[in-house]
């Protein structure tokens, strides 16, 4: 019998019994994971908002779906330049910025709801975004990078899961302080016309989008103070400078599962986005109902997604990341199917179910893609959250398919192919030439 020795045995203990957080860790982690629910409320204001433009505005679904593109390309462009201060700066540097950013987004809803111009809401939502972007590109990657590296996804489904409770905030500030509950008729709009006061209902409609993001704008300075007067200790990548330079851009199209990640995180930002997008308008369509109450179905759904998020964290311990994703991803191909095929309360608790499935599907891609990228991961993190850009891209081709199809529900073949290809990363990523390629980076 070969004996054991004291440094096998340690290493045969289970990765589950490592310390999630590292040590001293725990003020850093808190500060960075409110940032999670903080951006959770703009993006599913957004799904307010294009509800509400389409209205105040008298927009096109396609039109209307240009509230993501404006979004999601501030992220885009944005996420780079934010990777390039955090490899000067670090982290923290870029979180500062970021809320900064995002503040200053905020308050030009002001301007832009006075001038009564909907391509001003459009920069004002690229300027959010931007903050967005290096926020985003910070929070991730420190979160995987905060504790051991065998416990990232889980770490970061952890932190991601009051991203959902910040989305369900978002979602009941815009149901309860921007829709109005007045939906005129053809023939209200007509009278109204007629009797002159139709603009001024408009532009009433128009500035009910200000004090929330009003108030945004401030919880984000105030966080930007609290964030400056906290010290963070450096993490393992950052403690040595010469490490971090020997990071290339180059050395990242090497590596095929960051490839694919990137390719996948595009495809499952666009489903989500496009899902929720156009909940409301699917629910308004096949259920018949009120615009408020489909804004309540949103926040429902958004609740399955917090409980999706929350669960993974325990069940990751018991079932690989990468293997839970898509068992997922595959619930959710048949969910969306069911409700191409059977629009109507059928098709409205598929929708509904899908966000629960989801839930796991951004942090564990995100995490799986960092595996093993060393020097590079501020970089490959920065890339990761371009590939955001899917939101901006998927939902006016949603949009477009709606229009052309003349059916919602025909434009939520969009998500369903888009949760095939999350399906197929998923079960690339869990295979034995993955796990080899992950055990060698680690």
């Amino acid at each position: 019998m070969i004996p054991v020795t004291h440094q096998q045995a340690a290493a045969s203990l289970s990765k589950n019994d490592l310390p999630l957080i590292g040590p001293g860790q725990k003020v850093p982690f808190a500060l960075v994971t409110s940032l999670f629910f903080l951006w959770g409320i703009p993006n599913n204001l957004n799904d307010v908002l294009i509800g509400q433009f389409m209205k105040s505005f008298t927009l096109s679904r396609f039109q209307a779906g240009l509230v993501q593109s404006a979004f999601y390309l501030g992220y885009f462009l944005l996420a780079m330049p934010a990777a390039l201060l955090m490899r000067k700066a670090g982290y923290k540097t870029g979180m500062i910025a970021g809320l900064m950013l995002f503040g200053v987004g905020a308050f030009l809803f002001w301007p832009a709801a006075l001038s009564m111009r909907y391509e001003f809401f459009l920069g004002a939502l690229f300027v959010m975004a931007g903050g967005l972007a290096f926020l985003e590109t910070a929070s991730n990657p420190f979160i995987t990078q905060i504790g051991d590296s065998s416990g990232s996804e889980r770490r970061l489904n952890l932190a991601q899961a009051f991203n959902p409770l910040g989305a369900i905030s978002g979602v009941l500030l815009g149901t309860i302080f921007i829709f109005s509950g007045i939906e005129l008729s053809p023939q209200s709009i007509a009278a109204s016309q007629a009797n002159h006061t139709y603009e001024a209902y408009l532009r009433s409609e128009t500035l009910r989008v200000v004090s929330p993001y009003m108030a945004l704008g401030i919880i984000a300075f105030v966080l930007a103070v609290v964030f400056l007067l906290t010290k963070f200790p450096k993490i393992a990548a950052e403690s040595t400078a010469a490490e971090e330079s020997e990071g290339r851009f180059s050395e990242l199209l090497t590596k095929r599962h960051f490839l694919l990640a990137v390719a996948t995180q595009f495809m499952y930002v666009g489903a989500q986005v496009g899902t929720w997008s156009y909940f409301i308008q699917y629910v308004q369509t096949y259920a018949h109902q009120t615009q408020k109450l489909a804004g309540f179905f949103l926040t429902g759904t958004l609740v399955a997604f917090a409980l999706g998020r929350f669960s993974s964290a325990w069940i990751m311990q018991r079932i690989p990341p990468a293997k839970l994703m898509g068992t997922y991803a595959v619930s959710n191909v048949a969910l969306v199917a069911l409700a191409i095929a059977f629009p109507g309360w059928v098709g409205l608790w598929a929708i509904f179910l899908t966000s629960f499935f989801m839930s796991v599907m951004f942090p564990t891609i995100f995490a799986l893609g960092l595996r093993g990228l060393g020097p590079n991961t501020k970089i490959g993190g920065s890339l990761l959250v371009m590939s955001i850009i899917g939101g901006a891209v998927l939902t006016p081709v949603m949009g477009l398919i709606s229009e052309i199809g003349h059916s919602i529900a025909l434009a939520y073949i969009v998500p369903l192919l888009s949760y095939i290809c999350v399906a197929l990363f998923s079960f690339l990523a869990s295979g034995p030439r993955a796990l080899r390629d992950l055990e060698t980076h680690t």
